[in-house]
């Protein structure tokens, strides 16, 4: 086969914005957001928060149904079935089916038994692959999919990022004072907290010759996993692990081909801070920047897909996305270019870039089209 690569061949994101990739992309371009505020009272909390939910109707338990939904309608795209028994599930997600703690049926609350039901209902034979590290898991998760598909685990993987808000997780987020009481504003000097959010996101890849790639084509180029354990919560100050996951992903590429790096963005303090240094010391700080979260809140264990998935539809689009929420004035130590407005782009890769609790960073590079 020479050369293989790890190859798009269909994504679907199911957000509180739309059901479908295209159709989220285009309101996310319109500059619509899925963030409002929702009642402390309605949630048994002490505070009201600012969160981007799903307000359809979802049976439970709700994030192993959201998935399954999100995972069939990309199937759809396919014009054969993927065969079963070289198909590898790999559900991305930090918290699953929490919300189903205290319920009389709580056998989907294990992760690994909330994968197993997906991979069941889509009569899938072989064993599925949790991966639960932090917000960093929908970026893990494809990293982990292209190793699989390399190293000739299987032919195709099935990557689901999937993440369902409950009372347990919002008064987590509280319990940090982490939580921006209004529309965060991600790089903005005033910023002062996050939103949350909920999704389901799936991307299907399979190992492809790299010969075959065509002009349509989406790959995943390069993918790493650098956890620096700076602190149980808190970012490096200095960047650490975010540097050295983006000095791996760059490794034979050059800044200037990228269209733009999709950051995490959250709105915190100290992770736009560091998120700003690291992209200045790995070599990027003249390529534009952008973060979703205003349009979707932090969406977890869904994030690193569903914005994987957001900014190939920008790509192809041949656009740089505004970052919702930033007000034009830099709230961070290094001159990252963050855009307030969409931007027109000719360029063909974009590198994500998330971080997460316990000092966990990954990265990955993704191509249209074949080598430049």
């Amino acid at each position: 086969m020479g050369e293989r690569v790890a190859r798009v061949i269909a994504h679907h994101a199911y957000t509180p914005l739309a059901d479908g990739s295209h159709e989220n992309y285009l309101r996310v371009k319109a500059g619509q957001s899925a963030v409002s505020l929702h009642k402390a009272e309605e949630w048994g909390l002490a505070e009201d928060f600012m969160a981007g939910l799903i307000t359809e109707p979802m049976a439970a338990p709700r994030a192993t149904n959201m998935a399954l939904h999100s995972i069939r309608r990309a199937l759809e795209q396919l014009a054969e079935p993927l065969p079963i028994d070289d198909t590898l599930l790999i559900v991305s997600t930090t918290k699953g089916n929490i919300d189903q703690i205290g319920h009389e049926d709580t056998a989907d609350v294990h992760l690994g038994a909330m994968a197993e039901a997906i991979a069941h209902a889509l009569s899938l034979a072989k064993k599925p692959i949790v991966v639960s590290n932090a917000c960093t898991s929908g970026v893990c998760a494809q990293v982990v999919a292209q190793r699989a598909l390399l190293s000739g685990l299987c032919r195709y993987a099935i990557v689901c990022g999937v993440e369902a808000q409950s009372r347990f997780i919002v008064s987590g987020f509280q319990s940090f004072h982490a939580l921006s009481p209004e529309h965060c504003r991600p790089f903005s000097q005033n910023r002062i907290g996050l939103n949350v959010g909920e999704a389901a996101a799936t991307i299907i890849y399979k190992v492809s010759s790299a010969a075959d790639i065509q002009p349509e084509d989406w790959t995943l180029q390069a993918g790493a996993i650098r956890n620096d354990a700076n602190h149980i919560s808190g970012p490096s100050r200095t960047g650490e692990g975010s540097y050295r996951a983006l000095r791996a992903v760059m490794n034979n590429a050059a800044a200037e081909d990228l269209a733009f790096v999709s950051v995490h963005g959250t709105a915190t303090p100290y992770n736009d801070e560091m998120e700003s240094i690291a992209i200045d010391r790995a070599g990027l700080i003249e390529v534009p920047i952008g973060s979703l979260k205003g349009y979707y809140g932090h969406t977890m264990g869904a994030a690193g897909v569903l914005e994987t998935i957001i900014s190939m539809e920008a790509v192809d689009d041949h656009t740089v996305l505004a970052t919702l929420g930033y007000d034009d004035q830099l709230g961070v130590s290094h001159p990252v270019l963050v855009a307030s407005t969409n931007r027109a782009t000719a360029k063909r890769q974009f590198v994500k870039l998330i971080s997460g609790f316990g000092g966990c960073n990954a990265a990955i590079r993704m191509q249209k089209g074949g080598a430049q």
